[in-house]
């Protein structure tokens, strides 16, 4: 959690209703969504700790308090393991959700194996593994580049990895589990 000051505007219909509970939903309005490139992006206004005295400006008839909040954020980290889902995949690679926010795991990022693209089936297949990466597979992956620019997520880049071990599909690091259990008995 990081603590933060702002202005908070109550408009003057909202007035009969109790004041933490406008200036919070207010402020989750404002900044759910914001990217800041020192602490990421904005999931939450959770709990204001100080809210002062409200002021009027001459012309609006809402009133302005002085507000401390606490907000909760996202920051993808280099060389973060972060599980995630394929929401889509391309022909260049899989689309992953990590949280608020999409990353690109490569097709050369995706196992040691040849990848091609199935255009019809929308997947990603190994040539010789025969590992397949379909939409809604539930993958662990390594972030190696990270871009954020703006104050939004549309111009963020995320690069992840897939080729590293205990990294990938679910199912194949199950696999990997279970086939170093039987080397060793």
């Amino acid at each position: 959690m990081t603590k933060i000051e702002d202005t908070v505007r109550i408009p003057p219909y909202r007035f009969e209703d109790p004041l933490e509970e406008v200036a919070i939903q207010t402020l989750n309005d404002t900044y759910n969504g914001r990217l800041d490139k020192k602490l990421g992006l904005l999931i939450c206004v959770n709990e204001i700790e100080e809210i002062g005295e409200g002021r009027l400006i001459m012309g609006d008839g809402a009133s302005y308090h002085n507000v401390v909040f606490n907000a909760i954020f996202f920051k993808p980290e280099q060389q973060e393991v972060i599980d995630g889902e394929v929401i889509e995949i391309a022909e260049f690679g899989a689309f992953v959700r990590i949280g608020p926010m999409d990353g690109l795991v490569h097709v050369s990022q995706v196992t040691d194996d040849y990848i091609n693209y199935d255009s019809k089936r929308g997947a990603l297949l190994a040539k010789e593994s025969n590992k397949t990466l379909d939409e809604g597979d539930l993958v662990r992956t390594r972030i190696v580049a990270i871009s954020l620019k703006d104050n939004s997520t549309k111009n963020t880049k995320i690069g992840l990895t897939m080729r590293q071990n205990n990294l990938g599909r679910f199912e194949w690091i199950e696999e990997a589990k279970n086939k170093s259990k039987k080397a060793k008995s």
